[in-house]
């Protein structure tokens, strides 16, 4: 019969295996920190009359992947794109919650004024 044995989470023979010891103390941070904005962008198709409702971190290399990388997906069939209207947030809920706005019956309203009233 074999016979179960606990293992241990520490093994003294294999280096690097023991965990960090427990602190209560904050890490010590030096320097500063850009925590980075984000962006929601209206992208239009003037050859299509197509708009995209979408936000990112990095919008000149989010335009690049919409217009030229980007192998498939919506905006692929609608090149070329424009930005149309952007907004800026701290924080990524933030974007994420006026990004959900945009793309309701009264955003997309609001994105086809813009559009239709230059």
């Amino acid at each position: 019969m074999e016979q179960l044995v606990a293992r241990r989470a520490h093994n003294p023979k294999v280096v690097g295996s023991s965990p960090a010891s427990a602190t209560n103390e904050r890490p010590q941070v030096t320097g500063a920190f850009f925590f980075g904005m984000f962006t929601v962008y209206v992208l239009f198709s003037p050859k299509f009359r197509k708009i995209y409702v979408g936000f990112t971190a990095n919008l000149e290399q989010r335009m690049i992947a919409h217009n030229q990388l980007a192998k498939k997906g919506f905006t692929v069939k609608f090149r070329p794109w424009e930005i149309l209207f952007t907004e800026q947030f701290e924080s990524k809920t933030d974007a994420m919650r006026r990004e959900k706005a945009l793309k309701t019956a009264a955003g997309r309203a609001f994105i086809w004024s813009i559009i239709n009233n230059p």
